[in-house]
């Protein structure tokens, strides 16, 4: 189709978007074909992780530790797709301007090599997205079949690296947490937990937060619950898990987002809980479900290790979702968590305005090291955050607590029987 003009950048979002609510239906397979066989995930040796403790700073498990990588200061998934912000290196840029990171506590994640990422991923995959990146290109057959370069999963110059390195933190993160006894680490890069087997599926090359709860139980740790705030079900995960009961599987998600799964009566195979949350959701309803409903389930379940999933694409300030969340409802629903489990792997997630993720973030890690998060920025910081661009019609005109704060207004309301409703549900034994 001829244009006059090259596409503005909220066009050309929408129309990545498109493609992925149109992708269910160009590839063949029913969704229960993405189940992963129980074998697949069955307990192995633990040498495929390769763990070195050597890697933690001296300061751990005594204190949290954040995992990052320099790869992201400069990757992006291409000019037009909503992964083309920067969204790591600000928050861990934020985090050293106001204190609260120094090289005690930072790790430089590992870029996971290929049989790594065989302990989960298809072989032959893997080595189609090495080829990509090599290349910088994949044929038809290639698209088809792995449906890489297209349905929002393009041919970039990291497409392997970049999700090699995000998934090297969660097998280191979740190797070390399973050798302590009480210990948090941050991983920013993380909570690609789309990816399939077999598959890129919604921005997601590799399944991070499967390979990471595959290293600590193949590292002896008999439960892990996994809980996915993301405005997204956690559909690659919880497939990944589908049958397996040492892994409980809690998604808080719009309700009819892609990927369109994950609705209340969904369970997986016994140990999944899916809460489908209505457009318009605000801190008063998220904080209840919280607290009402994802807090007693995991304590119910009395896990070895948790991982939460925080993506920020649920606050108000993203484009990608109809939530109205303010950063402090994601913090405050991470503060309740963190008691829950002695063991306790925070990744990211997505969040496509990148003020509102750099902020979101850096409270997180604020968060998980007992800091209260709603403080005055330093001049460094500010500058950081007035450094960023957002080729989005958000960010011609940003308002300017994006700039000077890191903490939303509070977003509270009324709450809908919807909520109480799916609270009820899925407390349902």
């Amino acid at each position: 189709m001829r244009r006059d003009r090259p596409l503005g950048k909220g066009a050309a979002v929408t129309q990545v978007c498109s493609a992925m609510e149109t992708a269910q239906a160009t590839l063949k397979q029913p969704l229960d074909a993405y189940r992963v066989a129980p074998e697949v995930t069955a307990r192995c040796d633990p040498a495929w992780t390769r763990f070195d403790p050597d890697r933690l700073p001296a300061r751990f498990p005594a204190q949290p530790i954040l995992v990052g990588n320099e790869i992201y200061r400069h990757s992006v998934y291409g000019q037009n797709h909503p992964l083309s912000i920067q969204r790591v290196t600000p928050a861990i840029d934020l985090a050293r301007a106001l204190g609260w990171l120094d090289d005690t506590v930072y790790v430089e994640s590992p870029q996971a090599e290929p049989n790594q990422l065989h302990r989960f991923h298809d072989p032959d995959y893997v080595a189609a997205v090495v080829e990509a990146e090599r290349t910088r290109h994949v044929s038809a057959a290639v698209r088809e079949r792995y449906n890489i370069g297209r349905n929002g999963n393009p041919v970039f110059a990291e497409i392997f690296r970049r999700p090699a390195t995000s998934s090297g933190a969660s097998i280191l993160a979740g190797s070390a947490l399973a050798k302590v006894q009480r210990g948090i680490i941050h991983s920013l890069a993380g909570g690609t937990h789309h990816g399939r087997r077999d598959m890129a599926w919604g921005f997601c090359f590799f399944n991070d937060p499967v390979l990471g709860i595959l290293a600590m139980l193949d590292h002896g740790l008999e439960r892990v619950a996994y809980v996915d705030l993301d405005a997204h079900h956690g559909d690659g995960v919880q497939d990944a898990f589908h049958d397996d009961d040492r892994v409980l599987t809690i998604s808080v998600h719009e309700d009819r987002r892609w990927p369109k799964t994950g609705p209340l009566d969904d369970r997986a195979g016994g140990l999944a809980r899916n809460l489908p949350v209505p457009t318009g959701l605000n801190d008063s309803e998220f904080a209840l479900l919280v607290t009402r409903a994802v807090v007693p389930l995991v304590d119910r379940f009395f896990p070895d290790a948790l991982v939460i999933q925080t993506g920020a694409d649920g606050l108000a300030d993203d484009p990608q979702a109809k939530l109205e969340l303010s950063n402090r409802a994601l913090w405050d629903a991470v503060a309740a968590l963190l008691p829950t489990a002695p063991r306790v792997l925070v990744v990211g997630g997505g969040g496509y305005n990148p003020w509102s993720v750099a902020r979101a973030w850096t409270g997180i890690w604020a968060t998980v090291n007992g800091r209260d998060p709603d403080i005055a920025l330093t001049p460094e910081a500010e500058r950081i955050l007035r450094d960023l661009t957002w080729n989005h019609s958000r960010g011609r005109n940003p308002p300017d607590h994006w700039f000077t704060t890191l903490a939303d207004r509070r977003n509270p309301g009324p709450v809908r029987d919807d909520i109480h409703r799916i609270i009820e549900a899925v407390l349902k034994p």
